[in-house]
């Protein structure tokens, strides 16, 4: 049986039912206690990983503090949140594109567990949802952001944007840069052409923020992705 026939015939239909059943069972929960939503979450994504045969190897992981920070990592498939949910430290919240909200369960189960929607199209509401990510920051939570605003189309990473740079200072938070490396071999085409593999996820040391102005911001991302960017260089298995 070819790989394309195996993925439509078994893979696809078990991911899609494991989705649907946990995603529903995370919105009841988040109906009544929050952080209760992190185990299925973590439960969901190890599990669509391992039906979709993506192998996760880690790096770094005792980089990660103890106390809130701002995880910065690169973007170039919808893979990269299964990996992060999957092997991240405590209950990070992401900040995602409002659009998301909209996909019936998941969508919703992302709302009810606290994670952050972003309308990068309106700049008014794009600071709210930031002003929210700093609040949840000071109050002790960790955030997840994709700093480059959009899906790398070739698996470089691109320019990073300042706004989740700002919201670090702003809320005295250290930046943890996070490269995800081999997510494009493993989806070249997106999530309907997954091919069995391996990814790396590699954590780096935090970049402190104490002392930097609000005008520094763009000097950090700009620190914050050449970090990223030389994380993912070279091959997984190296």
């Amino acid at each position: 049986m070819g790989r394309s026939l195996v993925f439509w015939l078994v893979q696809a239909p078990l991911a899609i039912l494991a989705t649907a059943v946990l995603t529903t069972a995370a919105c009841l929960i988040g109906l009544v206690r929050q952080a209760a939503v992190r185990p299925v979450s973590r439960l969901w994504s190890r599990l669509l990983l391992r039906l979709l045969r993506v192998g996760v190897k880690v790096e770094g992981l005792a980089h990660a503090p103890a106390g809130p920070a701002v995880y910065a990592a690169n973007h170039s498939s919808s893979l990269d949140i299964l990996v992060l949910l999957a092997q991240l430290p405590g209950d990070p919240k992401i900040v995602y594109k409002r659009s998301l909200s909209l996909v019936p369960l998941l969508g919703w189960s992302m709302a009810l567990a606290g994670h952050i929607a972003i309308d990068r199209s309106n700049p008014f509401r794009a600071r709210r949802s930031l002003d929210v990510a700093a609040r949840r920051i000071r109050a002790g939570t960790s955030v997840l952001v994709f700093p480059e605003g959009t899906r790398s189309h070739d698996g470089r990473v691109q320019h990073f944007k300042r706004g989740s740079f700002s919201l670090a200072i702003e809320a005295g938070a250290s930046v943890v840069p996070v490269s995800l490396v081999g997510v494009k071999a493993v989806v070249p085409s997106g999530l309907l052409d997954v091919r069995p593999g391996s990814v790396l996820l590699r954590v780096h040391p935090p970049i402190p923020v104490s002392g930097r102005s609000a005008g520094e911001a763009l000097a950090l991302a700009e620190e914050t992705r050449l970090v990223v960017a030389a994380g993912c260089e070279g091959e997984v298995g190296e």
